[in-house]
């Protein structure tokens, strides 16, 4: 899967994808949104002021992959220090997420919804790949969602360090997880030449 992002003139990004590139994507930024899950407004009535103070959950997500996605703003799991600091840095911790995090899953499930929408707008099955063009604003909406899929599948591969990916390069192919490695791997690299084009 060779398809990389080159900068496009005046800004923005583009890149070729055949269909199974594009289903591949669409499919895990689908996954990604059925796993932020919706918004604490969208079954409630339409009211901006009460959606403005709605506060998130206190306590860190159970699923490992949402822990990596939405970690703890005050915790340092390698230095706990004192029982007490420990005690207040949980309490700093829920504090600080009661207040951001439906912000937080609102802007990674705005960023996964670009990704779909850019992808759906592609023409559909023609000859060779298509090529998927994005303004600068998308281009970020893009990256952030392309370091999300990775940060998840990374999580489920239990990845804590980028060098622990050098043994994933020799899996043999019949290796259950190898699939998801490919698609690790073949993230990184699209992500790699996304930030490329951003820079000035």
């Amino acid at each position: 899967m060779p398809g990389t992002f080159e900068p496009l003139p005046g800004g923005g990004a583009s890149v070729a994808l055949d269909d199974v590139e594009i289903s591949i994507i669409r499919s895990l930024a689908v996954q990604l949104l059925e796993l932020i899950g919706p918004g604490p407004a969208e079954d409630a009535p339409a009211d901006p002021l009460a959606e403005l103070f709605a506060e998130g959950p206190s306590e860190p997500p159970s699923d490992p992959v949402l822990k990596r996605l939405l970690p703890d703003a005050y915790r340092d799991p390698e230095t706990p220090g004192t029982p007490r600091e420990a005690a207040e840095q949980r309490a700093h911790s829920a504090e600080f997420r009661r207040y951001t995090e439906n912000d937080l899953r609102a802007g990674k499930r705005e960023n996964a919804l670009a990704v779909i929408h850019s992808l759906n707008a592609l023409a559909p099955g023609g000859e060779g790949p298509a090529v998927l063009e994005l303004t600068p604003d998308e281009s970020r909406r893009w990256l952030g969602a392309l370091n999300d899929l990775r940060l998840a599948i990374g999580s489920r591969l239990e990845i804590t360090d980028e060098d622990d990916t050098d043994d994933f390069y020799r899996l043999p192919d019949e290796d259950p997880r190898k699939p998801m490695v490919m698609a690790y791997l073949w993230l990184g690299g699209l992500q790699e030449t996304l930030v490329s084009t951003l820079l000035p």
